[in-house]
């Protein structure tokens, strides 16, 4: 008896490879250019950008039998969530580290080139899902 993975697992699997092909490509130019700066600043948004994008998975996963209703609000509470958090955590690193420590540049180039790397996987696996969609009855 063979066990099919989920949706969400086909999903997660398909994103984490090309994220941590461009996070590790990411972390190493960024040592390169700025040094042990923009290594933890590389670092830091590999963390942040997988983090962010697992709970949306995990979320989905949650959700995948409830109505649709419930479906929004916990996608919506979940955005809130994880926009907050974020928006908290780079005021954090606004005000609380050193550009020195790291690295503001290389965390944000890094950050938008790994999230493009997870869409990216992440599309490239769901058009390989073979879901169904219920269709309305027809009425003749």
């Amino acid at each position: 008896m063979s066990k099919e993975k989920s949706n969400e697992s086909q999903l997660l699997a398909g994103a984490l490879k090309p994220t941590l092909i461009v996070g590790v490509i990411a972390i190493a130019l960024s040592s390169l250019v700025r040094g042990l700066s923009g290594f933890y600043g590389a670092l830091l948004a590999q963390f942040i950008v997988a983090i962010y994008f697992v709970v949306h998975i995990l979320v989905s996963r949650l959700t995948r039998n409830l109505d649709p209703i419930s479906t929004m609000a916990m996608a919506m509470t979940s955005y809130f969530a994880k926009l907050t958090l974020l928006g908290l955590f780079l005021w954090a690193l606004g005000n609380y580290t050193d550009r020195d420590v790291i690295d503001r540049a290389s965390f944000g180039i890094s950050a938008c080139a790994i999230t493009l790397a997870w869409l990216g996987g992440e599309v490239a696996s769901y058009l390989k899902l073979k879901t169904h969609l219920p269709l309305p009855p027809t009425h003749s």
